[in-house]
């Protein structure tokens, strides 16, 4: 399976799912450098938002993720199966796919759109969150993959950055 975010975003978007994007490629779109492989958004927890959500996990093949690394699940879901459950971690044609509808110290999308940027990514416009929100959230999960990225993340917000690598004056 090959992991295209921008594909996973840009099906989001055009079945006009209202989200979030949080977690790792939120902090890569602030500029960490710390790898993902996956996406992670927090919806909209609206009836009609959920329903075009269904659509769009339809269209990229969604099934619920298995520890084996396996193909997934598949499922039957809609707008309010998908609302019964806080956090979906699904596997899709596109690659990996979180959905958490209360990520760790935060309100959910409300709270999570409040201070979220916009940024244009595969032709939609994304809300991703703020990254003093993705810091306080991986700081409220306490994972230790969380615990690892912090100190880069924290560096980030404070506008300190690392130093560029020394290299040789050039030749005169």
């Amino acid at each position: 399976m090959t992991f295209d975010p921008e594909l996973l975003l840009a099906t989001l978007g055009r079945h006009g799912v209202e989200f979030v994007v949080i977690g790792g490629l939120a902090a890569t779109i602030h500029g960490s450098t710390l790898a993902t492989f996956d996406v992670d958004v927090t919806p909209r927890r609206t009836r009609d938002n959920l329903a075009r959500l269904s659509d769009a996990l339809t269209e990229v093949n969604a099934r619920i993720r298995d520890d084996a690394g396996g193909a997934g699940l598949r499922f039957n879901h809609d707008a309010a199966s998908l609302a019964d459950v806080e956090m979906w971690a699904l596997a899709t044609d596109a690659g990996d796919l979180d959905l958490s509808f209360l990520p760790a110290g935060t309100g959910g999308f409300d709270d999570l759109a409040r201070d979220a940027i916009r940024v244009d990514i595969a032709g939609i416009t994304l809300l991703v969150a703020s990254l003093a929100d993705v810091i306080r959230s991986k700081e409220a999960a306490d994972r230790e993959k969380d615990r690892a990225a912090l100190p880069l993340l924290r560096k980030l917000l404070s506008g300190v950055s690392e130093p560029p690598p020394s290299r040789p004056p050039p030749p005169t």
